[in-house]
């Protein structure tokens, strides 16, 4: 598996804006060939966005379909260009029994 991390800081309110769309980001990513997960994460200037897929392709389209996204539904967005980490996910574990998102 691999994984994506896209970071954006300058945008306070960009968590916000994409909460309110959060049906038409998640009809995007989950019919990427091999999307396992995604999960936006506010922060305190912006936000950041991990997407894991089964392969290092999935993910370069999770990039390439997230930029698309913003340019074609945000087009009035002032950012720059995301910090993106990527790579093979070494391990995971979750607990979803107790998350309340």
């Amino acid at each position: 598996m691999f994984t994506v991390i896209r970071s954006f800081s300058g945008v306070p309110g960009l968590a916000d804006e994409l909460t309110k769309r959060s049906k038409e980001v998640e009809s995007m990513m989950t019919t990427i060939t091999g999307f396992v997960a995604y999960y936006l994460i506010k922060t305190a200037d912006g936000i950041a966005s991990v997407t894991v897929c089964d392969t290092r392709a999935g993910c370069d389209e999770s990039t390439l379909r997230a930029t698309n996204w913003l340019r074609a539904n945000m087009p009035d967005l002032k950012t720059g260009a995301p910090q993106i980490i990527s790579g093979e996910l070494a391990f995971k574990f979750s607990n979803y029994k107790t998350t309340s998102v």
